[in-house]
């Protein structure tokens, strides 16, 4: 419940966080100026952090009548509006000095109060996110698969792309399978080999392998997606001819299908199955006298680095490759390590990271610093840009897609950033490697 409530924009700007932090590793070093205030803070360590308290601190040690406390209260609630607050400096300030209290602390409790004009939570409704976060988390720890799922099919939505919610899957032992006119339902489901195995072989805490669904395809209709699947149920189908002829498919929908590589099973890698989907007869009147024994052509298969990028356009993810795997020979003369091996190093060491960019924040609480994330074949790391550097390079902050990022490593606890010192765009690299047709099969 205090995590929830202590990252708003509120107890950020009030100064409750690094005091909070401070006090949680040691609690026994916290003092109250009174008995009374230890009544209003002890479940929060000496820190207000939910609205309620701050109520409780102007009736217990500012003389506050309930219903001036509920203005108080009012006044908060009406976020970005700190003249509200500010008629109650008086009171509150000087109410606490008059009753023992020192003028710094009463200050400080009054800044506070301040920083919940910019957004603070009441407890009831950090509780409530806080039940949500809780569940997740224990969904996601003890059923990482169905976790997934369950987030691919709510898309789009939250945080995190399609594409990072599959790798971190998949580093949790999450076999995810691609998608497929010949197994995929419409949405995302867990894929069970036979009725049997959900109630016999499986055993509690095995892990069932995620189907991606045919939703996931750019460019196919749902309806097209839906008749796939209904036309499946009595039995396989022998070819793509068969295929578009039972699904009654468009030529727009098997051009999807092909490009995603959901033909595969039945018409082999994306560019045979984009050649053969360009050649169904979707009419039998028009063609019906024309020659159609031709022997078939076997197309070259697409390289890795081309079926990762085709995957990425046509599903937004690929399951099989990062872009950053293929220019990791080159990101390697610069020194620059994979996100794995930076986990271990030590606080203030010189570090080199190169990643996708997936987020860039610049949150107005931060006084003009940005926070990147960077993603490569083993992880991600998080990245602080100050507000000088940003200033700096702001071209290749604004605009790189794959960033090389030289900085200091720093380490508190489990906790681990990247202190940016020089950005650098490589993106370039990656379009390279496409125009000179480098085969990493």
């Amino acid at each position: 419940v205090v995590q929830v409530a202590i990252v708003r924009p509120g107890p950020i700007q009030g100064g409750m966080v690094h005091p909070y932090l401070k006090a949680r590793d040691n609690p026994d070093a916290v003092t109250y100026p009174s008995e009374a205030l230890r009544t209003a803070l002890g479940r929060t360590l000496g820190v207000p952090i939910f609205q309620e308290q701050v109520m409780q601190i102007a009736i217990l040690a500012a003389g506050f009548t309930p219903g001036e406390a509920d203005q108080l209260r009012r006044g908060m609630a009406a976020w970005k509006r700190k003249g509200n607050l500010h008629q109650f400096y008086e009171r509150v300030v000087h109410g606490m000095v008059s009753r023992g209290y020192e003028q710094s602390f009463a200050e400080r409790i009054f800044r506070q109060i301040e920083g919940f004009g910019e957004y603070g939570f009441p407890e009831s409704h950090a509780a409530s996110f806080a039940l949500l976060v809780y569940a997740s988390a224990w969904l996601k720890c003890h059923h990482p698969d169905a976790f997934l799922c369950g987030l691919l099919n709510a898309q789009p939505m939250g945080f995190y792309a399609p594409s990072q919610l599959i790798q971190d899957a998949q580093a949790h032992g999450v076999q995810v399978l691609p998608v497929d006119v010949a197994h995929s339902q419409v949405n995302t489901v867990l894929e069970i080999a036979s009725p049997l195995e959900n109630h016999a072989s499986r055993t509690p805490s095995a892990l069932l392998p995620v189907r991606l669904g045919l939703q996931h395809v750019q460019g196919l209709s749902r309806q097209g997606a839906i008749r796939v699947v209904e036309s499946r149920v009595n039995r396989d189908f022998e070819s793509l001819e068969d295929l578009a002829k039972r699904a009654q498919l468009h030529r727009k929908d098997l051009q999807a299908l092909a490009d995603a590589n959901a033909l595969k099973s039945i018409s082999g890698h994306r560019r045979q199955a984009a050649w053969h989907s360009a050649g169904v007869v979707l009419d039998k009147d028009l063609l019906q006298h024309t020659r159609h024994e031709e022997s078939a052509i076997a197309l070259h298969a697409p390289t890795a680095l081309e079926d990762m990028l085709a995957d990425f356009r046509s599903v937004g993810a690929s399951i099989e490759h990062h872009p950053v795997r293929f220019i990791r020979p080159q990101l390697a003369q610069f020194k620059i390590q994979p996100v794995q091996v930076l986990k271990n190093f030590p606080h203030g060491r010189l570090a080199r990271a190169c990643g996708l960019v997936t987020h860039r924040q610049r949150p107005a609480t931060a006084h003009g610093t940005v926070f990147l994330n960077l993603e490569d074949e083993t992880g991600h790391v998080n990245v602080i840009v100050w507000n000088s550097l940003a200033e700096q390079q702001r071209h290749v902050l604004r605009t790189a897609q794959i960033m090389g990022v030289f900085g200091i490593w720093q380490r508190e606890g489990e906790v681990c950033n990247l202190v940016a010192r020089r950005l650098v765009d490589y993106t370039h690299l990656l379009a390279e490697l496409k125009a000179g047709s480098r085969d990493f099969r």
